[in-house]
């Protein structure tokens, strides 16, 4: 860290600054400011003014200052902000206002003021909620692929030709700065830093008298933490980006933060990783910046902005938020203890706590209007209170879709590998398919075969080679299902382990109704087997477990044939997100592949 930048910059930004003011700019002595004012003076940066009470900067100093001009900034701004649901869940965490201005704009406009215009915000999530900052701003937008499967190490890769070469400012879109900390030029690169009162679980800072830091460690007591805005310098860019570059590339680094690398760099961690890699292997110089209590601010939850923005306690501006509060007659202040739960496939889903109890809202996800009928799932919950196997619905919207339920406390999904487990599942299925109970619709695997296969031809081919044999041979499949004639009952049709809570009492709760209807009800035994991958010999056993004896010949065809039919129909459905810009991994080739092979077993007992 060149100091000499720090005074010339500040004799720059205010040529009345005192001694006391540079002390605490640099988090120095007197003495060291006064040490460092007479270099500067010898190095004809600066000279005292004719009054005394005025430094005046020199062209020297000047100069000093051109070599260290910062040349611009990247925000970081393409995660999902899962510790701020349900409000992330519309808006990304940058664009959330405090005291009335979004976080990101209040940043862009403290950047503007140091005379900082180059500015590229790196998005992902809900990217297009940015765009506007480009006519507001005349920013630039840098989108990341790859933010939903991976962490910052993988921004800052995407975003390295920028910092490459120039002196760049490292920004988080959601922190706020109370007081604009950003400036036209620095004198090397730095990390922002807090100190941390007590036991913490922040990144902890090492450092040694001139500000160098020397060792970082997740954890620690009474420390000085990362904690805020980075500065990357031209050398320390040149550095780093070689030894991230690398670690992109390594297997097991998809959930790092860049820090990750940095600390890995200083513990000797990288130069092991990378023994063929110069950089990695070199000290490298990031300086501490500390900064006053209450100066930078990383809000990690809403419950955490509520103190700190008195609205929040009020009015959220969240549908989600709202709703709760009006379902259960409490100001939003009372709707506590909120996390993400795990997305499903087509929702999201959050947690929160009224009083002393938890509950969970369920938000459909974008585009399930089209694909999923809310009034028809409503109908299957209004007749299930009769047979007491799902969970307490509290609301539930058919317009809409939206959903509150109670939350089982020392609940676990099923194993679909522990045998007691899935006979109590079971038991479960047997009582809803026994129950006598109906509904005026059906779950119709043709019908639905054929209304995705539709999605995914008007948005694209379907790429499967040989696709045209497999969608005849489902069509027989079909064919042959109609001419036996089972009797519909009511289905869950979506029986993954997942939709099972084993409760702490031994009882089993079978949540999720979105795509049940009546149905032949040996198509919940071949969903369950295709859901938790089993293979044929698992399968069997399943099939013992549901029947509670052998099955007959045309049982077997019938599971079968639903196994290769579900695995069809989940195939289309996956490759119709994907034309969304969602991807499932290999879980439609998977599906696909239960098409094929329970196609063939069931040509084999046909011809028995």
């Amino acid at each position: 860290m060149d100091r000499n930048v720090i005074i010339c910059r500040s004799i720059l930004e205010n040529p009345a600054v005192t001694q006391r003011d540079l002390s605490k700019e640099l988090s120095v002595s007197l003495g060291t400011v006064n040490n460092l004012i007479k270099e500067c003076i010898e190095k004809k940066y600066i000279n005292l003014g004719n009054s005394n009470d005025l430094y005046e900067l020199l062209p020297a100093g000047q100069a000093l200052l051109n070599n260290n001009k910062v040349d611009g900034a990247v925000i970081i701004a393409a995660g999902f902000g899962s510790r701020f649901v349900p409000l992330t869940f519309e808006t990304p965490k940058g664009l959330l206002e405090v005291f009335g201005e979004r976080m990101i704009e209040r940043q862009i406009r403290q950047l503007h003021e140091a005379g900082i215009r180059d500015i590229t915000i790196v998005v992902g999530y809900l990217k297009e909620k940015f765009e506007y900052l480009i006519d507001k701003y005349q920013v630039k937008l840098l989108y990341n692929p790859e933010y939903s499967q991976k962490n910052t190490l993988t921004t800052i890769y995407h975003a390295r030709e920028l910092l490459r070469g120039r002196n760049m400012y490292v920004l988080s879109s959601d922190n706020w700065m109370r007081h604009n900390m950003y400036h036209a030029y620095e004198g090397g690169a730095w990390y922002s830093a807090s100190f941390m009162e007590g036991e913490t679980s922040e990144w902890c800072l090492d450092y040694n008298k001139k500000g160098r830091i020397l060792n970082v460690s997740v954890g620690g007591q009474d420390k000085w933490v990362m904690y805020g805005p980075v500065f990357f310098s031209k050398s320390f860019s040149e550095q780093f980006l070689t030894v991230l570059e690398n670690y992109y590339q390594l297997p097991g680094t998809e959930q790092f933060y860049w820090e990750n690398v940095y600390m890995e760099m200083l513990s000797g961690e990288a130069a092991k990783r990378l023994p063929h890699i110069h950089e990695a292997k070199q000290d490298i110089d990031l300086f501490i910046n500390r900064r006053p209590a209450d100066e930078v601010y990383e809000f990690e939850n809403l419950e955490e902005l509520r103190l700190f923005d008195l609205k929040y306690q009020r009015h959220s501006d969240n549908e989600a938020m709202e709703l709760v509060s009006t379902v259960f007659h409490v100001p939003e202040s009372e709707i506590t203890e909120i996390r993400c739960l795990k997305s499903g496939m087509t929702n999201k889903s959050f947690l929160f706590k009224i009083k002393d109890r938890h509950y969970i809202c369920r938000i459909p996800g974008p585009g399930t209007d089209l694909l999923i009928n809310r009034q028809q799932e409503k109908a299957v919950y209004d007749v299930l209170g009769k047979l007491d196997i799902t969970e307490k619905v509290i609301y539930f919207n058919g317009e809409t879709g939206y959903k509150i339920a109670e939350f089982y406390e020392d609940t676990h999904n099923a194993n679909p590998y522990c045998r007691e487990e899935m006979e109590r599942c079971m038991a479960v299925v047997r009582k809803l398919h026994k129950s006598g109970l109906k509904v005026d619709h059906s779950f119709d695997i043709r019908e639905r075969i054929d209304f995705y296969e539709k999605l995914c031809k008007a948005h694209g081919d379907i790429l499967f080679d040989d696709y045209s044999l497999v969608r005849t041979q489902m069509t027989e499949l079909m064919n042959r299902l109609d001419s036996l004639g089972h009797k519909k009952v009511l289905s869950h049709i979506d029986t993954v382990v997942d939709n099972f809570l084993m409760m702490p009492d031994g009882g089993v709760r079978l949540i999720d109704w979105e795509y049940s209807g009546m149905c032949d009800p040996l198509i919940d035994i071949g969903m369950s087997a295709i859901y938790s991958y089993l293979n044929e010999e698992e399968t069997d056993d399943l099939i013992r477990i549901y029947l509670e004896r052998e099955p007959s010949d045309e049982e077997r065809f019938t599971i079968y044939a639903y196994m290769a039919l579900g695995g069809f129909l989940w195939s289309l459905w996956a490759v119709y997100k994907a034309a969304l810009g969602e991807e499932f991994g290999e879980y439609t080739i998977i599906m696909y592949r239960y098409a094929k092979h329970y196609y063939k077993k069931c040509s084999e007992i046909s011809k028995i």
